[in-house]
């Protein structure tokens, strides 16, 4: 969506790792060719991933993340990211057990303390959600599940040996007061449609000055594990 590019908190890091970002609006541009990037971060949007005929690009981002894994890119996805990452991995999407918008309480599974994209993170950790669909049971076999909440049980995945495929379903890249009051300005329609007595917007704003120190240096530490992990894969190619 046009208001759901990189959030603040990705933008930052992004600059303090000396990442170049080069945006790609597939909604309504060509997908550049991959092969000419390091790797891929894929954001969120409105589409369910099987609404190919509502929104055309779909199938072109499917394709392109296919090419990416055949290609053994690196690869970090938020939100429809994620769950495009799990649907090219062979894993079930479709409607989560409830909306999820809003902060809940993540938790870290086994897989999840052990893999480098957490380190120096607590095993219970707070996570910004904006969405309704999540990532199903069974899972192939090669998947770990990193994170879990009471929201949805897959909150974060990646593949066994290769750490630097990682999808997450939350969108702390977005934290930021000012993405998440222009979020709950924009997604208005979607969020009047969901049950009103679970969407305050007066209450997550409250919860982002609450929280604001603590998931921005979060997602640094997020941030900073993946480009070690990156970094760490291409010197060892």
């Amino acid at each position: 969506m046009p208001w759901e590019g990189p959030g603040e908190y990705l933008i930052r890091s992004a600059k303090k790792f000396d990442v170049s970002l080069h945006i790609a609006e597939v909604w309504h541009r060509p997908i550049p060719d991959i092969s000419s990037y390091d790797g891929l971060i894929i954001l969120g949007g409105s589409p369910n991933i099987d609404q190919e005929d509502k929104y055309p690009f779909l199938k072109a981002e499917k394709e392109a993340i296919r090419r990416a894994l055949e290609l053994d890119m690196s690869y970090l996805g938020f939100c429809l990211g994620h769950q495009l990452l799990a649907d090219a991995l062979g894993a079930k999407v479709g409607t989560n057990f409830r909306h999820s918008v809003g902060f809940v309480e993540g938790r870290l599974t086994k897989s999840g303390l052990e893999h480098p994209l957490f380190r120096g993170i607590p095993g219970s950790f707070p996570l910004f959600k904006w969405h309704s669909q999540a990532v199903l049971q069974p899972f192939p076999k090669e998947v770990e599940i990193l994170a879990t909440s009471a929201d949805c049980e897959v909150e974060a995945i990646s593949v066994k040996g290769r750490p630097h495929l990682v999808g997450l379903q939350f969108d702390n890249q977005s934290a930021d007061y000012e993405d998440v009051r222009e979020w709950l300005e924009a997604d208005r329609d979607w969020l009047s449609s969901l049950p009103q007595a679970r969407i305050d917007p007066t209450s997550i704003l409250a919860d982002v000055r609450r929280l604001e120190d603590i998931m921005k240096d979060q997602f640094g530490t997020i941030f900073r594990n993946y480009m070690n992990i990156v970094s760490s894969i291409s010197s060892s190619r």
